[in-house]
């Protein structure tokens, strides 16, 4: 068993995991799956995602959104993604990628990347196949737009009615979020449907001993690409993050005043972590949908 081999054989991974030599060492790569470096005997490696053995199976089509995912950022030929070399209902191996140290040179390459990923466009906003954002389902039917409608009715209000089963909002953060909701057509900078990564904060940025950044567990879709934007300001920011925003801004300029909508945009994300982690994010939903209201007034 080589790269070669697997290759051409992908699906006969899990048979030669337990059947050949080949090491496996547990390596950090989520709080979902279960990830393993696989070394075979001449040294290559390659790198895995599988559901772990005490959560009972996947949920369908959950390793197939990532590698879908994944193949239709890299057919653009501009973000760089780590290379899909198996995609089974159970299990997702990927290129082993040496991991660096971020740089500035690799910052700035990497915001002009994400701009030709942006342009590359998407033919409706969600995408052709089922999606999960972490570990909860993502309604990617298509929806010609415009983006303040899909994304209210797909994201904003599908987190909240999740967040909401969960018990993780108070009525009054309930209601805050429902009156962002109805202001959504207010605040303006709709735009077509864009190439996005779809949960880009700093942890899906892999910095490789090459000097390149790729991207990873994508929650790729037709999106906004400020929603792109916005999450890479998140929990302290990706590394050199003035560099990849001006390196972006050379290529394509965002819309005026995106700045001012990162907090709707990030509000995506507060909620899913609500609906999959409970109360403990709900200071960032409220935080956020104030800055929120403010815009939708």
């Amino acid at each position: 068993m080589d790269l070669a081999y697997l290759r051409a054989h992908p699906h006969l991974l899990p048979t030669f995991l337990h059947h050949q030599r080949i090491r496996e060492t547990p390596v950090d790569g989520g709080s979902i799956c279960h990830t393993s470096r696989l070394t075979f005997d001449d040294g290559e490696s390659i790198f895995t995602k599988s559901w772990p053995e005490t959560g009972g199976r996947a949920p369908d089509g959950f390793f197939a959104a990532e590698a879908n995912g994944l193949r239709w950022l890299a057919e653009t030929g501009t973000v760089a993604v780590p290379e899909v070399l198996v995609d089974t209902p159970d299990l997702l191996g990927m290129a082993w990628i040496e991991h660096g140290q971020p740089s500035a040179a690799a910052a700035e390459e990497f915001g002009r990347a994400l701009a030709g990923l942006h342009r590359a466009g998407a033919a409706a906003f969600g995408a052709p196949w089922p999606g999960f954002h972490g570990s909860a389902p993502m309604d990617n039917t298509p929806h010609p737009g415009p983006w303040h409608e899909w994304y209210g009715e797909r994201r904003l209000a599908d987190y909240l009615r999740l967040s909401v089963d969960r018990g993780a909002l108070e009525p009054a953060d309930t209601a805050r979020v429902e009156r962002v909701l109805a202001g959504l057509g207010r605040v303006g900078g709709d735009e077509p449907p864009a190439r996005i990564h779809g949960d880009l904060w700093t942890g899906n940025l892999l910095w490789g001993a090459d000097g390149r950044c790729r991207v990873v567990d994508p929650a790729a879709h037709g999106g906004h690409r400020e929603t792109d934007l916005a999450y890479l300001r998140l929990w302290g920011g990706a590394p050199f993050l003035d560099r990849i925003l001006a390196a972006y801004a050379e290529a394509w300029p965002p819309a005026a005043g995106w700045t001012d909508r990162v907090p709707l945009h990030q509000l995506s994300m507060y909620l899913l972590h609500t609906a999959l982690f409970g109360a403990a994010f709900a200071p960032g939903v409220r935080d956020t949908t104030a800055a929120c209201l403010r815009l939708t007034a």
